[in-house]
């Protein structure tokens, strides 16, 4: 187990270096001068421009050379320190992320886990019941088939438009101030119900598809039958079948979170939902360098993390794994 968490833990490490050496790059290839849309907001006299591109360029360290550049990134990065925006100047980079995360969270953590644990659990239904075969698998392949985005546009136009149930944009109504009283609860879940649903409901058909045909495969095993053979009752057949069918699909969810995280951010745009995705394209449309490296930082460090936790608990859940680490196979 130690040598496992060590060798992972390593490659985890120099996935993040590498990783937030392309987020640094990344942006300082966009066309244009970031310092441009900063300057229009302050210029009022035209021979006022030169005086502040020269003062804004030095003040974010954008006149130094570019290995300068990508050092002093690393030691405020060691620091804590990810700069200030340049969108939302002078606020910091940390403070305008750290308002907008909770938002992403919200909506990203209780679809992932619920589309995980039901469509596993509807799948491996499914898998036993011919007639609901026929009529669930066409629509799981539907939703899983579709894109994030475009689920999204359609349930806003079906809910939002044609039967108005639910607000189009924003996380609350104007006018609400943001507390934990029942009133903004209750507008903050009204404006959540969309974007989330987007999200969980294309992630259930693909988990429930999944889980579906390892069911089938597992109970057309050997073991299957020699437990059959047996006498053993079919709800024990089905139980080993489904721990088995379980551990693919676990490895499927460490592959998919980044997907997943891609389809939360254009969600989040569609729905002019106030977290992280909303924030990454303000940075992008105003060439806001260190707003967009504070957004993706926080991106990789979240899968990087949710992908480490996944490989932890596929080893508790997988002896196998363990097994192979200490020896014993």
């Amino acid at each position: 187990m130690r040598r496992y968490l060590v060798k992972k833990t390593l490659i985890y490490i120099l996935t993040f270096f590498f990783a937030v050496t392309i987020d640094w790059a990344i942006p300082r290839f966009m066309p244009g001068n970031p310092i441009n849309f900063l300057i229009s907001r302050f210029a009022g006299l035209p021979e006022s421009v030169k005086v502040l591109q020269s003062y804004f360029t030095q003040a974010f360290g954008l006149d130094k050379p570019l290995w300068e550049q990508y050092v002093n990134f690393w030691k405020a990065l060691f620091n804590g320190d990810l700069g200030i925006s340049i969108y939302m100047y002078p606020q910091p980079v940390a403070k305008v992320i750290a308002e907008a995360l909770p938002y992403s969270l919200v909506i990203l953590l209780p679809a992932v886990l619920l589309s995980f644990a039901i469509g596993n659990r509807f799948g491996a239904f499914v898998a036993r019941k011919k007639k609901l075969d026929n009529f669930a698998l066409p629509i799981f392949y539907t939703l899983t088939a579709s894109p994030y985005f475009w689920f999204g546009i359609l349930l806003a136009w079906i809910f939002g438009v044609v039967i108005p149930l639910f607000p189009l944009a924003g996380a609350y109504s104007f006018g609400i101030t943001p507390s934990f009283s029942w009133q903004f609860i209750l507008d903050f879940l009204h404006h959540w119900v969309l974007p989330f649903g987007s999200l969980f409901l294309v992630m259930l058909g693909g988990w429930a598809i999944g889980m579906r045909n390892m069911i089938i495969y597992e109970l057309e095993a050997n073991y299957s039958r020699y437990l059959e053979a047996l006498g053993s009752s079919q709800r024990l057949i089905r139980r080993y079948a489904y721990r088995n069918a379980i551990l693919p699909q676990v490895t499927g969810l460490a592959i998919q979170l980044g997907t997943v995280v891609a389809g939360a951010l254009t969600t989040e745009i569609v729905f002019s939902y106030p977290g992280i995705g909303y924030l990454l394209m303000q940075g992008i449309l105003n060439q806001d360098y260190f707003l967009i490296q504070g957004c993706f930082l926080f991106i990789i460090l979240g899968v990087l993390l949710a992908n480490f936790l996944v490989d932890i608990f596929y080893v508790i859940i997988d002896p196998r794994i363990r097994k192979s680490y200490s020896g014993e196979v």
